[in-house]
């Protein structure tokens, strides 16, 4: 227990410092990636990273709330021209899975099932588990699956910026704050659903579940208002840790071994994404940064509070991304079943 507490405490610290560095040299989104990058570096360095679930989940909570706060009755009646984007999400998920499969097989030397694994665009956690079925070895996949992840959050802002979308070092929202009556009750619904949801064993459900709350009682007005930035800034930086710490325990020698498979395979996913994103960016009208941010790969978590920050419809950024996990979760195992030897 005491363990747990020094390890939260020491990689907070480095989050809030990675941030702290990140705003100085003018980093886009800098309470996300500025700790994602600081703190990968020190678990590659050999310093053990990681956030104890309960500052993990109230840290989400309270982001599903703010992102709540900016949806409205127009962003929600968009809903009826979204099947389109997912009909071309889903091809793209396919193509990225195959296409990367093949470059790992054919210039890393991976095997087909270690292929497939390390190929798959997101939902580490069950892949990883996936692997561990397989008696798979589970550190090359892990470091391709966390090399992505990192790259990702790096460069989608970088993308926005490419796209002509402004990031402003002031990332959040504007508005009268909400009362504390307000946010109490809100958290109070928001866990209730989450728990719910995590018992459905459904995505990323502390976010998701308060997304929905927060959106329903912004939309009918019974929650007026914004969450104060000295609440929502912190729980970004846990999100940015959330990512580095993907690294911990990787060496340097199992990183550099496998860096390049990841960054190539990352390279070629973010290509995809990009020409996916055009067709539907045309036929919803909405930028093409929002929706390259929608079918990039990266954390569910982390792209909604991108999405969020670069002021893109929350719930269309939240049920791609949810999508796109249910669909790995149906298509991860029948391609490894068709990759044995």
């Amino acid at each position: 227990m005491h363990t747990t507490i020094k390890i939260t405490l020491i990689t907070l610290a480095a989050g809030i410092a990675g941030a702290a560095i990140a705003r100085l040299l003018s980093f886009p989104i800098y309470p996300i990636t500025g700790p994602a990058l600081f703190v990968s570096l020190l678990c590659v360095g050999g310093v053990r990273c990681a956030i104890a679930d309960p500052i993990r989940d109230i840290a989400l909570l309270f982001i599903g709330i703010s992102i709540g706060t900016g949806i409205n009755a127009q962003a929600a009646s968009a809903l009826v021209t979204w099947p389109i984007a997912f009909a071309v999400l889903a091809l793209m998920i396919i193509s990225v899975l195959l296409i990367c499969r093949f470059i790992l097989t054919h210039f890393f030397d991976f095997d087909p099932q270690s292929a497939t694994l390390a190929a798959a665009p997101g939902h580490l956690a069950f892949v990883i588990s996936l692997s561990a079925t397989l008696n798979i070895d589970i550190t090359p996949v892990a470091v391709v699956q966390a090399v992505r992840l990192l790259a990702l959050t790096l460069s989608v802002p970088i993308i926005a910026l490419m796209f002509g979308i402004e990031i402003s070092t002031d990332i959040l929202p504007s508005g009268s704050p909400m009362s504390m009556v307000h946010l109490l009750a809100l958290l109070g619904m928001s866990f209730v659903l989450a728990m719910i949801l995590q018992r459905l064993k459904a995505p990323a459900a502390f976010l998701i579940g308060a997304m929905l709350v927060s959106s329903v009682a912004q939309i009918t007005g019974l929650t007026p208002g914004i969450l104060a930035p000295a609440i929502v800034l912190p729980c970004f930086v846990v999100v940015g840790i959330m990512i580095g710490a993907r690294f911990s325990g990787v060496t340097l020698k199992q990183l550099t071994s496998s860096l390049t498979a990841g960054l190539v395979t990352t390279l070629a996913t973010v290509t995809m994404a990009c020409l996916a994103a055009v067709p539907v960016a045309l036929m919803l009208g909405m930028p093409l940064a929002h929706v390259v941010v929608a079918f990039s790969p990266g954390g569910l978590e982390t792209m909604v509070a991108m999405g969020a920050v670069l002021g893109a419809n929350a719930g269309f950024i939240a049920a791609c991304h949810v999508g796109r996990l249910f669909l790995l979760t149906l298509l991860v195992p029948i391609v490894v079943g068709r990759s044995k030897h």
